[in-house]
């Protein structure tokens, strides 16, 4: 069975392409899956809010019980609400694997985690929720590093125009530091935090 299928179909429902292997789906069907896909649909506040919600949650590849942890954490931090809940999430071991190049998507970054792959200051961490500190670094772990993944993460495959600016990365090591805390205008998730923080507030 092909698995891109089902995130192509969760890609058309949120409107946004959640692996590049969507994206050629998303762009063949920019709309909604279902025979009423290309329907105009009433959009009410609570829809609009929720799909808003759904789209960040997903983005992470997070539960709705780690999503509402988040922001319950942010929401007690000082400064605003939903910047800090993205820097949250951002600071995640699974988002920054991703973001480091290691891995393609958030679904391999997690994955990697788990199976026990990848180490933070040398020790192996294999919990995909683990908050990295600033100047932690994380690395694939020198066992790991010959798998295929890896070797193709190590080769540049997964890196774009630049790594994320609040790291500092060795691709060819697969090694990287978390220099200091992302910025929103840093972290390349498709999201209006406000309407998150209203969904949750309501």
């Amino acid at each position: 069975m092909n698995q891109s299928r089902p995130k192509a179909r969760l890609s058309r429902a949120l409107g946004i392409p959640l692996t590049p292997k969507c994206v050629k789906y998303f762009e063949r069907r920019p709309y909604p899956p279902g025979v009423h896909g290309r329907a105009r649909r009433k959009e009410t506040d609570y829809k609009v809010r929720l799909l808003e919600k759904q789209r960040l949650r997903h983005q992470y590849n997070v539960s709705e019980v780690q999503l509402r942890r988040a922001f319950a954490e942010a929401h007690r931090s000082s400064g605003k609400t939903g910047e800090r809940l993205l820097v949250t999430l951002e600071c995640r071991l699974d988002a920054l694997v991703l973001r480091a190049g290691f891995a393609r998507t958030i679904y391999q970054a997690r994955q990697a985690v788990a199976h026990g792959h990848i180490a933070v200051d040398g020790r192996k961490v294999d919990r995909p929720s683990y908050r990295v500190q600033p100047y932690q670094t994380i690395e694939v772990r020198e066992r790991s590093r010959a798998k295929t993944p890896f070797q193709v993460a190590a080769a540049g495959a997964h890196v774009g125009a630049r790594t994320a600016p609040y790291l500092s990365t060795s691709i060819e090591d697969l090694r990287t530091t978390l220099v200091r805390l992302p910025e929103r205008t840093e972290i390349p998730v498709l999201c209006d935090e406000q309407l998150v923080v209203e969904f949750y507030s309501r």
